[in-house]
């Protein structure tokens, strides 16, 4: 089967011109947005959640064993992980 080769363009003079092209998204990121709001409920508090997640992350770092520390303390030292509790994971 031979390739597909495009038949060439009558008008090779050159690239065709750009063509303005503009799509305005506000009003469906605003309908998204309040989507996400409703669907999250009267009762979401922000803090609440931020404190959560980082309760969360000192939690995910706590009783290594030493290798599991070492692997910790070499991840932070590359800037992989935060530095959280001065390099160490919490005892």
């Amino acid at each position: 089967m031979a390739p597909h080769d495009p038949a060439p363009s009558p008008d090779t003079t050159g690239p065709s011109p750009l063509v303005d092209f503009t799509v305005d998204l506000t009003s469906q990121e605003v309908l998204r947005r309040a989507q996400v709001m409703e669907a999250l409920g009267p009762d979401w508090d922000p803090v609440e959640v931020l404190l959560g997640e980082e309760a969360a992350h000192d939690l995910l770092y706590t009783g290594l064993d030493p290798q599991q520390q070492h692997l910790y303390d070499h991840l932070v030292a590359a800037r992989v992980l935060p530095n959280r509790g001065h390099g160490h994971a919490a005892p």
